[in-house]
C-alpha cells in the first residue's frame, strides 16, 4: 500500500455533486500568485472555513490578508461532498471513551463542542440564507447488540452523573419502547438529541462563493505536490508551496488536507491514516405507503459495525456504513486513496436496506439509486489534530476527523483562525482541549484505528 497519497483525478460522482456551483471548476486568476500572506491547501469543509474565519477576524477599516486556496480537484471533491449528510455530535459513544482515558471534564469539552455545532450552523445558515437543505432535526441511535448496548448505556448515565451538558439533554429510550420510537426492527435501547443533516457541498460552496468575492484566490485541479522551506532566515515569505503550475511562497501555510495529510506533512505518517467509506441513496417511487422518517439514525449492531443514514426532503434517504460488507479486505479500505471506484460487496450491502431495517418498509419497493465511495482521514487517536504543526512556526493544521468532521470543523476553524491572526494561546481558543495537535501526540505509537474490528485486522469508519 503507498505511503503517498494524492486524490486521484477521477473520483466518482456522489450525489451531493450532481448539481455543481459555478466555481466548481474555479481559477480566480490565470497563474499562481508568485506570494501571498496565507495558502491554504484545501478547498472542502476545513479550508473554506478557515478562510471564511479568517476573513472575518480582519477588524473594519483594516487590509485583509491575500489568501490564496489550492485545491487537487474541484473545489468540494473530497469527502465534505461523499459523505452521510450528518450533523451529528457525539454526546456519549467515543466521548464516553474519551471520559476514562482524559478525565470527564476534557471529554464533556468535546461533547459541548461538538453540540454547538448543530446551533451554529443553524445560526449561520437563516443568517446568511445559505440554500444547503440544512434540518434540524432529533438524532436517533438504535442499539441492536445486547452487550454493546450495555456498556453504551453504562457510559451514557456515567457521563450524565459528572455533569457533562451535552450528555444530559440526550433521552434514553428503554427496550419496552424502542422499536415503537424508532421503527426499527429488532431494536433493544435508544438514545436520541438534537442533530441536523445538510447538502455539505452546497453550504461549503456558499463559503467559498463569500470569500472569493472578498478577494480570495481559488485555485483548482492545482494539485500540491511539496511544501519546503526557504534557506533565507530573513524570508517573509518562508513557505514555499510547490505545485504542477508553478509555486506560491507564503508567509503560513494551513494544512486543510484531511486525508492527505502525511504525503504534504511527513510527521503524520500512521497519524491521519485515508479510510475507504461508502454511502448510497435510496429512492422511494411515488405513491409509496412507507412511513416518512423526520429523524437522523445510525444503526449500531457492535462496536464496529453500524450503519447511519438521514432523511431527505425528496423522501429518499441517504445511507453510509456498509462495513460488514468489506471489513474483511484490509487492502480495500485502510490507507487507501482511489475515490474512482465502489467496492462491489459494498454495492450489494445495501439491496433491501430499509425494508429489512424498518417497521412498514416491507412494501416500500425502495431501491438503491446510487453508491459512492469517499476517503475519510482518520486519526490514530481518534481526535482531529488543530493547532500549530510541532516544530514549525505558522504552519498550521485542521484536519484528520476520522469521518466526523461535520460536528467539529467550522467552529474549529473560528478557533484556528483566532491563532493565526491574532497570535492567540490554543487554550484561548474556545477549542476543546483534546484537539490540539502536538508532538506528544505525534510520538504516541498506539493506534485506535484497529481496535475492535474482527477479521481484518481491524478499525471503525463512519463516512
Amino acid at each position: 500500500m503507498p505511503d503517498k497519497h494524492i486524490p486521484v483525478p477521477n473520483g466518482m460522482l456522489p450525489f451531493w455533486r450532481t448539481e455543481p456551483h459555478v466555481l466548481d471548476n474555479h481559477r480566480s486568476t490565470e497563474n499562481l500568485p508568485d506570494k501571498c500572506d496565507i495558502v491554504i491547501v484545501g478547498a472542502g469543509y476545513a479550508g473554506a472555513s478557515i478562510a471564511h474565519h479568517i476573513l472575518r477576524q480582519v477588524k473594519p477599516g483594516s487590509k485583509a490578508p491575500s489568501i490564496t486556496i489550492l485545491e487537487a480537484r474541484q473545489a468540494c471533491s473530497g469527502a465534505t461532498a461523499r459523505n452521510g449528510g450528518h450533523v451529528k455530535p457525539d454526546i456519549y459513544n467515543f466521548v464516553s471513551t474519551l471520559a476514562t482515558e482524559y478525565g470527564f471534564d476534557a471529554a464533556a469539552e468535546v461533547a459541548d463542542f461538538e453540540a454547538k455545532h448543530v446551533y451554529a450552523i443553524k445560526e449561520f445558515v437563516e443568517k446568511e440564507k445559505v440554500d444547503c437543505d440544512y434540518t434540524m432535526t432529533k438524532a436517533i441511535d438504535v442499539q441492536l447488540d445486547p452487550n454493546h448496548y450495555k456498556k453504551l448505556k453504562k457510559g451514557f448515565q456515567e457521563l450524565v452523573a459528572n455533569g457533562c451538558a451535552a450528555t444530559k439533554l440526550g433521552q434514553y429510550v428503554d427496550a419496552e419502547n424502542a422499536e415503537a420510537f424508532s421503527g426499527v426492527k429488532g431494536a433493544l435501547g435508544c438514545f436520541s438529541y438534537d442533530s441536523g443533516h445538510i447538502w455539505a457541498y452546497k453550504f461549503v460552496l456558499h463559503l467559498l462563493e463569500k470569500v472569493v468575492s472578498q478577494g480570495v484566490n481559488l485555485q483548482t485541479h492545482t494539485p500540491v505536490s511539496d511544501i519546503t522551506k526557504t534557506n533565507v532566515s530573513s524570508s517573509s515569505h518562508p513557505w514555499v508551496v510547490n505545485t504542477q503550475r508553478g509555486y506560491v511562497a507564503a508567509r503560513t501555510v494551513v494544512m486543510a488536507t484531511n486525508a492527505y495529510t502525511s504525503t504534504l506533512v511527513p510527521k503524520y505518517q500512521g497519524k491521519i491514516v485515508p479510510v475507504r467509506g461508502t454511502c448510497c441513496r435510496i429512492a422511494v417511487p411515488p405513491g409509496s405507503f412507507a412511513p416518512r422518517l423526520k429523524s437522523t439514525y445510525t444503526l449500531r449492531w457492535g462496536g464496529w459495525e453500524y450503519d447511519y443514514l438521514i432523511p431527505r426532503g425528496d423522501g429518499s434517504i441517504v445511507v453510509g456504513g456498509a462495513r460488514k460488507a468489506f471489513i474483511h479486505d484490509l487492502n480495500s479500505w485502510y490507507n487507501v486513496s482511489d475515490d474512482s471506484y465502489v467496492l462491489e460487496p459494498a454495492i450489494r450491502y445495501w439491496d433491501g436496506y430499509m425494508q429489512r431495517n424498518f417497521a412498514g418498509w416491507e412494501d416500500s419497493n425502495a431501491y438503491t439509486d446510487r453508491v459512492w465511495t469517499g476517503i475519510m482521514g482518520y486519526s490514530s487517536d481518534g481526535l482531529p489534530h488543530v493547532g500549530t504543526v510541532p516544530g514549525e512556526q505558522n504552519q498550521y493544521i485542521l484536519a484528520g476527523f476520522t469521518g466526523h468532521g461535520m460536528p467539529q470543523i467550522f467552529l474549529a476553524a473560528e478557533g484556528l483562525a483566532k491563532m493565526i491572526m491574532k497570535g492567540v494561546a490554543f487554550k484561548e481558543t474556545g477549542l476543546p482541549r483534546l484537539f490540539k495537535t502536538s508532538q506528544a501526540r505525534l510520538n504516541n505509537s498506539k493506534s485506535k484505528i484497529f481496535e475492535q474490528t474482527p477479521n481484518s485486522g481491524r478499525s471503525e469508519a463512519k463516512l
